[in-house]
């Protein structure tokens, strides 16, 4: 279908005075062919696989955003989970391959990478406690690295041992970044029903059913979304309902074109776009603020979990019908550090964890970017994680935990991150403790609905 003369007058509308960019353009490369004989040989074929692959990919990426005047916030890299390819002992540590991840990423500017992670929903193998156990000094002192796990599927059910594991890894990342507010822990999420064609980070990585290579696209706009209903201010919820899928319509449009461009040229397939709407730090820009927009008072009253509900349903009703491919997380991002209106609400309190877990239910991705006390006992980390992964289990959808326990830090204290990770207040956490529950060992099961053959 051509593109008509008013949807080029409105997206630029949308790109100088809403907000519209490209959150990122990510390239998938399958490490599945990746060998050596020891992890200093196989260190140097990722670096080189990486670079072969995506090494004009910036300027690609470049060349476009100008041809259209689109914004694209940030270039990324994802890659087959390191654990798959590492055949690593337990005790070996594995920062060599993250190290060499980020040094392809600094050779060919590529602002993160992600995949240095493992899936173990079901059980661990020596490798991908390797894996984990590296995960702290990788991100703590390389920044371009990214570092996902998945501990938990619809089919399979939790591993509460890799849930403990990661709520350990978790302190420990914050510990090593201390003087930095604990920010490497940005870079770390716990998974449920992880996509394998997630463009986001910091979950993405390539999946196993993958190609060898793919252009995945990650578009964004609640102001968009925001201005195109402050232009409502009467309407019923069913008018609302089509606006908003008429906004994503439009900015779905954006995303495929962009994306294609780049996999023509780079002779790349197209993989996906990820119809997810990210909010940055930018007043404006913020889901928040959408929430408002529909009549709440402050993201958190009541009512806050129907309005998510219908926005998360309308823009992947109106993004599912822009696009030949729809992946990712393709949902609605509720990340509270990144989102202005978001960590005002904290701040007025009207967000606690709990609301916060509660929306998960609805939208997507999960708990994101929520900073919690430095001294949260380890066992109550591990017990949100659990909460959370029991709402992907059972709801059949993916969720996420990217978790920040600020070292240092109390409850209303604040987190300075700064650029698209943004500021927040930091949230309290229940007194009451999880030990007794999250230190019994085994695997929460599979429930009822898994069993679908």
């Amino acid at each position: 279908m051509p593109i008509s003369p008013q949807e080029i007058l409105e997206t630029i509308r949308m790109i100088r005075m809403e907000h519209l960019d490209i959150r990122t353009v990510t390239m998938g490369i399958s490490l599945l062919d990746v060998k050596g004989d020891s992890l200093e040989i196989l260190a140097e074929n990722i670096y080189k696989k990486i670079v072969e692959k995506a090494g004009n990919l910036r300027e690609v990426v470049e060349e476009i955003s100008n041809k259209y005047d689109i914004p694209i916030a940030n270039t990324r890299i994802t890659v087959t989970p390191i654990a798959l390819i590492a055949r690593a002992k337990e005790d070996d540590d594995l920062f060599l391959l993250a190290e060499a991840m980020d040094k392809a990423g600094e050779e060919i500017k590529i602002d993160y990478l992600g995949g240095f992670g493992a899936l173990v929903h079901k059980a661990c193998t020596a490798c991908d406690i390797a894996l984990i156990n590296s995960i702290p000094r990788a991100l703590a002192r390389l920044e371009r690295v990214c570092s996902s796990v998945n501990v938990a599927s619809t089919k399979s059910g939790i591993n509460m041992e890799a849930v403990l594991l990661m709520a350990e890894k978790i302190k420990e990342t914050a510990e090593l970044s201390a003087d930095r507010d604990s920010v490497a822990c940005a870079k770390l999420v716990v998974y449920c029903n992880a996509p394998e064609d997630n463009p986001f980070m910091a979950g993405g990585f390539h999946g196993v059913g993958e190609g060898e290579t793919a252009i995945n696209i990650a578009i964004s706009g609640p102001g968009t979304v925001r201005a195109a209903l402050k232009r409502l201010p009467n309407a019923n919820l069913a008018e609302i309902t089509e606006e908003i899928k008429r906004t994503a319509f439009k900015i779905t449009r954006v995303g495929e074109l962009v994306g294609r461009e780049i996999s023509a040229k780079l002779g790349v397939p197209f993989g996906i776009v990820d119809l997810s709407l990210a909010p940055t730090p930018e007043e404006g820009d913020s889901i928040a603020d959408i929430l408002q927009a529909m009549g709440l008072e402050e993201c958190g009253a009541p009512g806050s979990l129907a309005a998510i509900a219908l926005l998360t349903d309308a823009v992947k009703k109106g993004g599912v019908f822009a696009s030949s491919s729809v992946g990712g997380m393709s949902g609605t991002f509720i990340p509270v550090t990144e989102d202005a209106g978001m960590a005002r609400a904290v701040a007025r309190g009207s967000l606690s964890i709990e609301k916060l877990q509660a929306m998960t239910a609805v939208c997507s991705v999960g708990l994101d970017m929520v900073a919690i006390p430095g001294d949260t006992p380890v066992e109550t980390i591990a017990g949100i994680i659990a909460d959370e992964m029991a709402i992907g289990m059972m709801n059949n959808k993916t969720v996420g935990v990217r978790i920040i326990p600020a070292i240092g830090k109390k409850a209303g204290e604040w987190v300075e991150f700064g650029g698209l990770l943004g500021r927040a207040p930091v949230l309290s956490v229940s007194p009451f403790r999880s030990e007794g529950f999250v230190r019994r060992k085994g695997r929460i099961q599979a429930p009822l609905i898994s069993f679908t053959n």
